[in-house]
């Protein structure tokens, strides 16, 4: 069975006071985008259905070289749901995958969690399955509601929650994975009855549960893979938790990091083991070094540059620029 996402990024960068779309905004040298992007073919996804409204040629200019992106336009912004039903024809081309929806705003996504729900998902049969976190604070998401013997049976909005709701720490954060026959079919139920006023995509677990359909809500999703941005503060959160997994990964690879908060990895390089990187220094993105290397101090090193194995790059790099590239 093949795998299908949507992603959902239309969405304006209002809070951020940017005429920039939002999951063009970069984290560690990258848009949020790539990174749901990435996570999506990760977990086996063949085709991607990418929503986009506000600035879209701006977003499809930056994506246009991947084949296996489906633009498709939402040109009123009336919520997640009715950004959903936007791929309604492009989904009837394929009704019997599996299809995730994400948001392009939560760059922390991993490949190995979606390959967990999706595993759940058909493990357990199920007409549509969520990803859900416990978080300490959980103002802001929608809240998993479940009944005396655990079973799934609504998510409430946080805007409509009563009290006792809003003290759930089970949420939401915008993992889905449903059949796309029955996502079909749900989207044709939903309504807006609702104080937004808005089509919440999220109603299509409460539709479907009461039709007496099987709805799995597995508890995957670290409270660091929760985060998303809506602000400045919040992309610089989201910037310093993503600088500490590509530093995490380097570590674990066999690099060594003289000191981790004076050093700054953007996405997509490689570097080999025995490689240390001392204080100071800025890796651009996709870089290319070799094993047995020493970056720095005070170096900077341009994005795409190839490092042989043995080298030691210090100070001011334009010299080594033409060599580097």
């Amino acid at each position: 069975m093949a795998l299908s996402a949507i992603i959902l990024a239309a969405g304006k960068s209002t809070r951020m006071k940017s005429n920039k779309p939002k999951v063009l905004h970069e984290v560690c040298g990258k848009p949020m985008l790539h990174y749901v992007l990435q996570a999506c073919y990760s977990a086996g996804v063949d085709r991607v259905m990418v929503v986009v409204g506000y600035a879209k040629d701006e977003v499809i200019a930056r994506f246009q070289h991947d084949p296996r992106i489906r633009w498709v336009e939402q040109t009123e912004q009336l919520g997640t749901g009715h950004a959903a039903k936007m791929c309604e024809a492009e989904l009837a081309k394929h009704p019997h995958d599996d299809v995730f929806i994400l948001t392009g705003d939560g760059p922390m996504i991993r490949g190995e969690i979606l390959r967990t729900l999706h595993d759940a998902h058909r493990a357990d049969h199920a007409a549509a399955s969520m990803a859900t976190a416990v978080l300490d604070d959980p103002f802001g998401y929608g809240r998993i509601i479940r009944d005396a013997d655990g079973n799934f049976l609504d998510i409430v909005e946080q805007v409509d929650c009563t009290p006792e709701q809003r003290d759930i720490k089970e949420v939401f954060p915008s993992y889905y994975c449903i059949k796309a026959s029955e996502l079909l079919h749900a989207l044709s139920k939903l309504k807006n009855a609702n104080r937004k006023g808005e089509y919440y995509l999220t109603d299509i677990y409460g539709i479907l549960r009461r039709e007496g359909k099987k709805i799995t809500a597995v508890q995957a999703v670290a409270p660091e893979d929760v985060l998303a941005v809506n602000t400045r503060q919040q992309l610089a959160d989201v910037d310093e938790a993503m600088q500490e997994r590509i530093q995490r990964q380097l570590f674990e690879s066999g690099v060594s990091i003289v000191s981790p908060m004076n050093t700054y990895v953007q996405a997509g390089s490689r570097i080999g083991s025995d490689t240390t990187i001392e204080p100071f220094t800025l890796i651009g993105c996709d870089c290319e070094i070799g094993p047995r290397c020493t970056i720095g101090p005070f170096a900077a090193l341009p994005p795409e540059s190839i490092v042989p194995e043995g080298m030691s790059v210090a100070g001011d790099v334009s010299a080594y620029k033409r060599s580097l590239r």
